[in-house]
Protein backbone atom coordinates (compact mmCIF):
# COMPACT_ATOMS: atom_id res chain seq x y z
CA UNK A 1 0.00 0.00 0.00
CA UNK A 2 2.73 2.14 0.54
CA UNK A 3 4.60 1.69 -3.07
CA UNK A 4 1.04 2.81 -4.41
CA UNK A 5 0.73 5.75 -2.51
CA UNK A 6 4.46 6.71 -3.51
CA UNK A 7 4.22 6.27 -7.27
CA UNK A 8 0.54 7.65 -6.72
CA UNK A 9 2.50 11.17 -5.15
CA UNK A 10 4.85 11.61 -7.86
CA UNK A 11 2.98 11.05 -10.43
CA UNK A 12 0.51 13.50 -9.27
CA UNK A 13 3.01 16.10 -8.64
CA UNK A 14 4.81 16.00 -11.84
CA UNK A 15 0.50 16.31 -13.33
CA UNK A 16 0.58 19.58 -10.64
CA UNK A 17 3.91 21.08 -12.05
CA UNK A 18 3.60 20.35 -15.56
CA UNK A 19 -0.14 20.82 -15.96
CA UNK A 20 -1.10 23.09 -13.33
CA UNK A 21 1.57 25.57 -11.80
CA UNK A 22 3.53 25.79 -14.99
CA UNK A 23 0.73 27.32 -17.08
CA UNK A 24 -0.72 29.02 -14.36
CA UNK A 25 2.83 30.97 -13.70
CA UNK A 26 3.15 31.11 -17.54
CA UNK A 27 -0.59 33.19 -17.15
CA UNK A 28 0.62 34.87 -14.13
CA UNK A 29 4.42 36.02 -15.42
CA UNK A 30 4.79 35.80 -18.83
CA UNK A 31 0.86 36.49 -20.55
CA UNK A 32 2.61 36.98 -23.67
CA UNK A 33 3.25 33.62 -23.43
CA UNK A 34 0.28 32.08 -22.94
CA UNK A 35 -0.73 31.55 -26.20
CA UNK A 36 2.60 29.95 -27.75
CA UNK A 37 1.46 26.46 -27.88
CA UNK A 38 -1.65 26.71 -28.86
CA UNK A 39 -1.62 29.78 -31.93
CA UNK A 40 0.49 27.91 -33.93
CA UNK A 41 -1.99 25.14 -34.16
CA UNK A 42 -4.89 27.37 -35.21
CA UNK A 43 -6.46 27.91 -32.40
CA UNK A 44 -8.23 31.18 -31.19
CA UNK A 45 -6.25 32.91 -27.96
CA UNK A 46 -9.54 32.73 -26.06
CA UNK A 47 -9.01 29.34 -26.00
CA UNK A 48 -5.44 28.91 -24.41
CA UNK A 49 -6.49 30.93 -21.52
CA UNK A 50 -9.73 28.44 -21.04
CA UNK A 51 -7.14 25.49 -21.08
CA UNK A 52 -4.88 26.59 -18.65
CA UNK A 53 -8.02 27.50 -16.19
CA UNK A 54 -9.47 23.92 -16.74
CA UNK A 55 -5.82 22.42 -16.19
CA UNK A 56 -5.37 23.99 -12.88
CA UNK A 57 -8.66 22.72 -12.00
CA UNK A 58 -8.49 19.56 -12.82
CA UNK A 59 -5.29 18.65 -11.43
CA UNK A 60 -6.70 20.74 -7.87
CA UNK A 61 -8.98 18.32 -7.86
CA UNK A 62 -6.91 15.44 -8.07
CA UNK A 63 -4.38 16.20 -5.55
CA UNK A 64 -7.24 17.60 -3.49
CA UNK A 65 -7.44 14.15 -1.16
CA UNK A 66 -11.45 14.97 0.20
CA UNK A 67 -12.17 15.79 -3.80
CA UNK A 68 -15.85 13.89 -4.38
CA UNK A 69 -15.25 10.68 -6.33
CA UNK A 70 -17.04 11.62 -9.40
CA UNK A 71 -15.23 14.68 -9.72
CA UNK A 72 -11.94 13.34 -9.59
CA UNK A 73 -13.13 10.95 -12.48
CA UNK A 74 -14.19 13.93 -14.33
CA UNK A 75 -10.78 15.18 -13.70
CA UNK A 76 -9.20 12.69 -14.67
CA UNK A 77 -10.80 12.44 -18.21
CA UNK A 78 -10.91 15.60 -18.80
CA UNK A 79 -7.28 15.85 -18.59
CA UNK A 80 -7.26 13.18 -20.85
CA UNK A 81 -9.04 14.25 -23.46
CA UNK A 82 -6.55 17.44 -23.21
CA UNK A 83 -4.13 15.03 -23.85
CA UNK A 84 -5.34 13.07 -26.45
CA UNK A 85 -6.24 16.31 -28.47
CA UNK A 86 -2.72 17.94 -27.86
CA UNK A 87 -1.38 14.82 -29.32
CA UNK A 88 -3.69 15.17 -32.50
CA UNK A 89 -3.87 18.53 -33.05
CA UNK A 90 0.21 18.44 -33.58
CA UNK A 91 -0.04 15.34 -35.68
CA UNK A 92 -2.12 16.85 -37.91
CA UNK A 93 -0.47 20.06 -37.59
CA UNK A 94 3.00 20.56 -37.12
CA UNK A 95 3.85 16.24 -37.39
CA UNK A 96 6.52 17.27 -35.14
CA UNK A 97 7.31 14.16 -33.12
CA UNK A 98 8.81 15.95 -29.93
CA UNK A 99 5.90 17.63 -29.69
CA UNK A 100 3.37 14.65 -30.24
CA UNK A 101 5.35 12.63 -27.73
CA UNK A 102 4.85 14.94 -24.77
CA UNK A 103 1.22 14.66 -24.24
CA UNK A 104 1.59 11.00 -24.73
CA UNK A 105 4.40 10.73 -22.22
CA UNK A 106 2.20 13.24 -19.71
CA UNK A 107 -0.70 11.16 -20.28
CA UNK A 108 1.36 7.96 -18.65
CA UNK A 109 1.90 9.89 -15.76
CA UNK A 110 -1.07 10.99 -15.37
CA UNK A 111 -2.79 7.02 -16.02
CA UNK A 112 -0.14 6.30 -13.03
CA UNK A 113 -1.62 8.71 -11.05
CA UNK A 114 -5.36 7.18 -11.79
CA UNK A 115 -4.12 3.71 -11.37
CA UNK A 116 -2.28 3.79 -8.12
CA UNK A 117 -5.00 6.18 -6.66
CA UNK A 118 -4.61 4.89 -3.26
CA UNK A 119 -8.26 4.99 -1.40
CA UNK A 120 -7.51 7.56 0.68
CA UNK A 121 -11.19 8.01 2.31
CA UNK A 122 -14.68 6.59 1.30
CA UNK A 123 -15.15 10.09 -0.34
CA UNK A 124 -12.28 9.16 -2.83
CA UNK A 125 -11.70 6.25 -4.77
Amino acid sequence: MKKNKIIFWIATVILIIWEGIMPLATLIFSPHYATAGTRPLGYPDYFAYALIICKVLGVTAIAYTKTPAKLKEWAYAGLTFNLIFAFISHACVDKNVGFMLLPLIILGILAASYIYQPKLNSNTY
